[in-house]
């Protein structure tokens, strides 16, 4: 596996797509904007199950591990309807993001085409994005209801990414944040990129976190990195 840096990223310049997940990837996990979402899919399982707030917690994550996100798993286990879900865990604070002016001149200045691919809502990737200051440096985005409500890392999802977009797998690199959304896109013939943090993930189930810092990563990650900016501008250097 190469190491994060700039002797490493240079030999992605040939590539002409660009594949960003949202949530702890084109945002530092440290401003921990997703806490506020995670207590929130907490609230509404709670209200939706008529659980304890202690037992609603341990479905919500159950879910996640098992079915790819918390509202696949009430879909397909209770037949629930995910708008209301997605607005509720959604309705959140922005301020803890960063702007980022230097993120957005490093992704501009990637050759080809720029795509944003999250589990999250078409409403909260905008949001996000133009908070951020990334809202027109993206050439699309891909959100939830766009596969169906098949998250990553089921590979119908993918497929109905690559197809929406006429995306060549072998000619695009794959930005996450978690090693299990990257193995799909890497058997497609993707280049994967694993953006880590130094947050602790533990309360995550332990087959579905964040790989941590110094954490034995698969053989279908193909370049680490820390700091997104900073890789994508050793790219082009």
């Amino acid at each position: 596996m190469p190491a994060d840096g700039e002797r490493t990223a240079s030999t992605l310049i040939d590539r002409q797509v660009w594949v960003f997940d949202l949530d702890n990837t084109l945002y530092p996990a440290e401003c921990d904007l997703f806490a506020e979402i995670d207590q929130r899919m907490t609230d509404f399982v709670a209200r939706f199950l008529r659980l304890p707030r202690e037992e609603a917690r341990a479905t919500q994550k159950r879910y996640y591990a098992e079915h790819g996100t918390t509202l696949n798993g009430l879909m397909s286990m209770h037949g629930m309807e995910p708008d209301e879900f997605l607005s509720h865990v959604h309705e959140i604070d922005l301020s803890p993001l960063p702007r980022t002016p230097d993120l957005a001149e490093a992704i501009r200045a990637l050759p080809g085409r720029k795509f944003v691919y999250t589990n999250g809502s078409r409403g909260h990737a905008r949001r996000v994005t133009d908070y951020m200051g990334l809202g027109d440096v993206f050439d699309g985005q891909f959100a939830i209801e766009d596969s169906h409500f098949k998250p990553k890392p089921d590979l119908s999802s993918y497929e109905a990414f690559n197809r929406l977009f006429g995306i060549t797998p072998n000619e695009a690199v794959f930005f996450e944040d978690l090693a299990r959304n990257l193995a799909p896109a890497h058997d497609m013939g993707y280049t994967t990129v694993l953006v880590q943090s130094d947050k602790d993930w533990s309360h995550e189930p332990a087959a579905a976190r964040p790989a941590g810092i110094g954490d034995d990563l698969p053989p279908h990650i193909d370049y680490v990195t820390r700091d997104l900016t900073e890789f994508l501008r050793s790219i082009n250097a």
